[in-house]
């Protein structure tokens, strides 16, 4: 029997590639963005559909899955990609952009979550891909809003996995280190402040080591890789690290104080 994933944040970079490598592996496709109408590349492809889909709009959601199951009938995997980075001082972020940032990568998220929920404990079966990060498990430089993000989208996600295993569902969490995707350009959003330049130095040696960082990075399909075997791999198994670098084991290792000695070291320097 044909299978079925949904996709969302599908128009470029991880989302993207991991849409086109599960048509590869003859599934169908729901790739959701929230302007299909840009994604000319896409709309040719077999076995795909795009549609529009905004995290932050909850009767988008609804369209989206409902429109999902009555063109292909089913949903067998749910694969929450739709997220972006904001990096900067947190003291210069607006209202508006902390609201944001955890309006689009936590509660979009959990939207989607609870609508499909439902449709897979009746089926007594259902995958649910959480695309984290690396800082959801070590908060680095200049990211604190982005890495609470994704530190409520590892619990968040961890906790689920209890709930609903009894139900034939398995959760899982994606986290990618450096990738070169958009998040380096168009995904990643920057707090600043015409009147707070008392961060300028260190930030812009973060910005320069990200940069350096994304363009030797492997691209968005490691990380797709990943989450096909995610999906796939029949297992239990909850956390898939894509180019960590080891950073969260050596974090493990060493004294708290050390650790953050050496990250300064290396983000900052």
């Amino acid at each position: 029997m044909e299978k079925v994933v949904f996709i969302t944040g599908a128009s470029t970079g991880i989302g993207k590639e991991t849409a086109k490598l599960f048509q590869a592996k003859n599934w169908k496709v729901a790739a959701t963005m929230r302007s299909p109408e840009k994604a000319e590349d896409m709309k040719k492809i077999v076995d795909l559909r795009l549609m529009r889909l905004d995290v932050t709009e909850p009767e988008s959601i609804r369209s989206a899955i409902a429109e999902t199951l009555e063109h292909f009938g089913r949903i067998d995997a749910v694969v929450n990609n739709a997220g972006y980075g904001l990096i900067g001082p947190f003291e210069a972020a607006s209202e508006e952009q902390v609201r944001r940032q955890f309006e689009t990568n936590v509660f979009g998220l959990m939207a989607v979550c609870r609508e499909v929920i439902p449709i897979f404990r009746k089926q007594k079966r259902g995958v649910i891909v959480n695309v984290s990060s690396i800082s959801g498990l070590t908060a680095l430089p200049f990211s604190s809003l982005y890495a609470a993000s994704k530190f409520a989208v590892e619990g968040f996600s961890e906790s689920l996995a209890y709930e609903l295993e009894p139900f034939g569902i398995r959760i899982k969490l994606i986290e990618p280190g450096p990738i070169k995707t958009d998040f380096y350009s168009r995904s990643e959003e920057i707090a600043r402040s015409e009147n707070l330049h008392v961060y300028d130095e260190r930030f812009e040696k973060l910005l320069e080591f990200m940069n350096k960082g994304g363009e030797a990075a492997p691209d968005g399909g490691i990380v797709a890789e990943a989450i096909w075997n995610a999906v796939t791999d029949g297992s239990k198994k909850l956390r898939y690290g894509v180019n960590t670098k080891g950073l969260p084991a050596l974090k493990r290792s060493m004294p708290e104080s050390v650790f953050r000695a050496l990250a300064k070291k290396i983000f900052l320097k």
